[in-house]
């Protein structure tokens, strides 16, 4: 079940807009964190809520192929995007103060952001395949 999610165009199609999410997300992240010096948390939460603006409109159109209009589907995609934000990142955030403790401040923030963004890409595209963007059965 796993191989057909990954292989399937829908995960193809995902990746894509990953792309273009990465470019505009991690680079205002790493922005942030290494230019204006703003914290882990301030960093990486505004990177999200640019990139998931951008993130709602071309996963539902064009990954998912969605057409409908649902209040509520803006509310589940927020949700997944806050529950996969904060789960990814405070894993990420733990596991690296685990497991490099003798690194820098910055260069573990550094860590700690690139393994919160992968893990939520993962985290991300299960939310919203199946529970965003799932197709319903009406009745």
């Amino acid at each position: 079940m796993i191989v057909s999610v990954i292989i399937n165009s829908s995960f193809s199609r995902f990746l894509l807009v990953g792309v273009l999410n990465t470019i505009v997300g991690s680079g205002s992240m790493f922005f942030l964190f290494n230019i204006v010096s703003c914290s882990y948390w301030v960093s990486s939460a505004m990177s999200y809520v640019i990139a998931g603006i951008l993130s709602f409109f071309l996963n539902k159109y064009f990954t998912f192929h969605d057409k409908g209009k649902s209040y509520f589907q803006i509310f589940l995609f927020c949700l997944n995007q806050v529950a996969c934000y904060f789960l990814a990142y405070f894993v990420a955030d733990k596991a690296i103060c685990f497991f490099a403790a003798g690194l820098s401040e910055k260069l573990s923030g550094n860590i700690a952001l690139f393994c919160g963004m992968c893990l939520f890409t993962a985290l991300n595209f299960l939310g919203q395949k199946f529970v965003v963007f799932a197709r319903r059965k009406n009745g």
